[in-house]
């Protein structure tokens, strides 16, 4: 037991010494989330401000402060708060035989790195994709992710405005797909970390962009404006989930893009109840779900 607390104590003090010293520049650049989520966030919300796609739409649009907020929360702050569980479990996991290469199905330790990478991202993007599809399937976990679909207007900052509980599941989903790839030796992996934030923060910004023929690749802000349409086809539990990549959409026919004109309507029929608030929203979820009316 005393083995347990250790590591709770060591993994929640070490994320917060980490946190602290990325924000001193105490880290090398390339593992400094901390900066490189502000300076990203800054080059995207200015091109919405240079490149408008609604132009009708404020800079600082509606709820733009709350996803603030929600993006230092949930990148950083729900990660200190969590860290220690996760160090308990990686003890355990190891405790009961479970190694990181238990699960091992794909062994790409001799590939060239870009390679390691690249199937590093699609693999890791697949199993995004499968998640956020969960969270539309199930009404207890949509419940969570309504959180995320009560954005109004869209911008940049709405990438990161997401319930707590999506990083419960996201992780351990996230961990295990790395698992599955034996030998990959992720020193390089903030290539994608950093390409993620990235390419999520183009697709909630107020951008318009396709992409061209690379629209059945990547995703976009266009194709991920629908996903957060008021109105989705009858019969869907949604369309678009693509998370980076809109290929898993296209292969599974969740695509639908029926216009780009980007003056739609966004939400979620209900969206009136759920709490316009931090605090509401941090617990939002846990009771009976009542249904939409």
């Amino acid at each position: 037991m005393l083995e347990y607390f250790d590591a709770f104590i060591n993994g929640f003090l070490g994320t917060v010494r980490w946190t602290w010293r990325s924000i001193i520049f105490d880290v090398p650049w390339y593992t400094n989330y901390f900066w490189g989520l502000i300076i990203i966030s800054l080059l995207v919300w200015g091109l919405e401000i240079l490149f408008p796609w609604r132009k009708e739409q404020s800079i600082f649009r509606k709820d733009f402060w709350l996803d603030v907020f929600y993006m230092f929360f949930n990148f950083f702050v729900f990660a200190i708060i969590i860290s220690g569980v996760y160090k308990v479990l990686s003890v355990l996991f190891v405790d009961i035989g479970i190694t990181s290469k238990s699960l091992v199905i794909l062994d790409i330790a001799n590939w060239p790195q870009w390679v390691q990478l690249l199937v590093f991202f699609v693999v890791l993007d697949f199993v995004q994709w499968f998640t956020h599809v969960l969270l539309h399937k199930y009404p207890m976990l949509w419940e969570f992710h309504k959180v995320h679909h009560s954005v109004k207007e869209m911008g940049f900052a709405a990438h990161m405005r997401f319930h707590w509980m999506e990083n419960i599941l996201y992780k351990p989903l996230k961990t295990l797909g790395v698992m599955v790839l034996g030998g990959f030796e992720p020193e390089q992996a903030y290539i994608v970390h950093f390409a993620a934030i990235a390419i999520g923060h183009f697709n909630h910004s107020n951008i318009k962009l396709t992409y061209g023929p690379l629209k059945y690749i990547l995703n976009n802000p266009v194709m991920h404006l629908y996903h957060h349409a008021y109105t989705i086809p009858k019969g869907s539990y949604g369309v678009n989930f693509g998370i980076s990549l809109s290929i898993w959409d296209y292969i599974f026919k969740t695509n639908y893009i029926p216009e780009n004109g980007g003056k739609i309507e966004l939400g979620f029929p209900g969206d009136e109840k759920l709490p316009k608030g931090f605090w509401g929203q941090l617990i939002y979820g846990f009771k009976k779900p009542k249904k939409d009316s």
